[in-house]
C-alpha cells in the first residue's frame, strides 16, 4: 500500500483534484503514459500504475475537439486508475479535471520535466514497495562499507560504534535497524524516525550523535556490505586466523559476506572493524590478501 500523502510530499507534487483515499493498492514500481490509449488501444491497459501525461499527451488532448476530448476522457477515466501526475507544470484541459473528478480519480501536478518525474517516481516506488524487516545491530558507514555490528545484547556493539564515529566513520543506526530489499542483491539500512541518530551506552544513557558530534558523523541509510558478528571468545572454538572462507548470511534472500570476530579485553574493536572494512573493499577490487600468500607458498611448494 502507498500512503496518498507520502506519495505528494516526497514527489514534491501539487494536488489539482484532491484524492478521497488516504492509500493506494499499487503492487508495481512502475508508471503509465497513456498516449496510446488517448488513440483508442486499451487490450494492455495497466490502469493499477500512476499515470503519467507528459508534453506529447498533452498536446494530443488540446489538438481535439471538445466532444471528441471529454469522449476519449471519460472512457480513460472509467478505468479504476490510482491517480494521474501532469508534468512540466502543464495546464490541463478543465475537462480532464472535472471527468476525473468524476470518477474520484486525484490529479496532481509536477514542475520536473516528464522523464526526470518519472525516474524519481519509480525509484520512490522501488523503495516503498521493497520487503522490509526490522534487525537488532548497529550500521555504519566505515570507508564507505556499509558494516553492520550484530551481536548478543551487551557484547560492546554500541561502544565499537562510538569509537568509529569518534575517528570520523557515520552512524546510521543504534540498536534497531529498518533493512530494505531494493533490488535481488542489494539491502539499505536506515534507522526509525523516533530513534533516528540516538545511541545508547551503558551506563550513561542515550546521547544524540549528530548533537555531539555534528551533522559530519551521521548518515540517513547505507547499504549493507558487510555483517560482522561479535561474540564473547571462546577458548574452545576455532577462528579464521587465515581469512580463506567466504561466510555469508541470508537476509530476505540477499547473501550477505559475514565474519565473526571475537571480543576478549585489550582488542581495540573499532580499528579492527576499520581493516575489517578495509580488507572487504580490497577483496570487492579483486585483491584477496589471504589467497595471495596461499599462491605464493604454493608456488614454493612446487619450485
Amino acid at each position: 500500500m502507498i500512503s496518498v500523502r507520502d506519495f505528494e510530499t516526497s514527489l514534491k507534487l501539487t494536488t489539482l483534484v484532491p484524492a478521497s483515499k488516504t492509500e493506494w493498492d499499487i503492487r508495481t514500481p512502475d508508471l503509465n503514459r497513456p498516449g496510446i490509449q488517448f488513440c483508442g488501444f486499451y487490450k494492455f491497459f495497466p490502469f493499477e500504475r500512476p499515470q503519467v501525461i507528459g508534453k506529447a499527451e498533452m498536446a494530443y488532448l488540446e489538438e481535439q475537439t471538445e466532444s471528441s476530448r471529454k469522449e476519449i476522457l471519460e472512457r480513460y477515466f472509467s478505468h479504476p486508475i490510482p491517480c494521474l501526475i501532469i508534468c512540466r507544470g502543464l495546464t490541463p484541459p478543465p475537462d480532464l479535471l472535472s471527468i476525473a473528478q468524476s470518477h474520484d480519480v486525484p490529479v496532481f501536478s509536477s514542475s520536473l520535466v516528464t522523464s526526470k518525474f518519472v525516474a524519481m517516481a519509480i525509484n520512490y516506488l522501488n523503495r516503498s514497495l521493497a520487503p522490509h524487516m526490522t534487525r537488532h545491530g548497529v550500521l555504519l558507514d566505515v570507508y564507505g562499507v556499509g558494516v553492520f555490528l550484530s551481536g548478543k545484547s551487551g557484547v560492546g556493539k554500541s561502544e565499537a560504534a562510538l569509537e568509529l564515529v569518534k575517528r570520523g566513520h557515520q552512524l546510521v543506526a543504534d540498536d534497531v535497524v529498518d533493512i530494505c530489499r531494493i533490488s535481488d542483491d542489494r539491502l539499505i539500512g536506515t534507522c526509525p524516525e523516533k530513534v533516528r541518530y540516538l545511541m545508547e551506552i551503558r551506563g550513561i544513557g542515550v546521547i544524540d550523535i549528530k548533537a555531539m558530534y555534528g551533522i559530519g558523523a551521521v548518515a540517513f541509510s547505507k547499504t549493507i556490505d558487510l555483517i560482522i558478528e561479535l561474540e564473547a571468545w571462546d577458548e574452545n572454538k576455532a577462528y579464521d586466523r587465515i581469512g580463506l572462507q567466504d561466510d555469508r548470511i541470508e537476509i530476505m534472500g540477499v547473501r550477505v559476506p559475514h565474519q565473526t570476530m571475537p571480543i576478549k579485553p585489550g582488542r581495540n574493536l573499532a580499528i579492527i572493524v576499520e581493516v575489517a572494512a578495509r580488507n572487504f573493499s580490497l577483496k570487492r577490487a579483486g585483491y584477496n590478501a589471504a589467497r595471495e600468500l596461499t599462491a605464493l607458498i604454493q608456488d614454493e611448494i612446487n619450485v
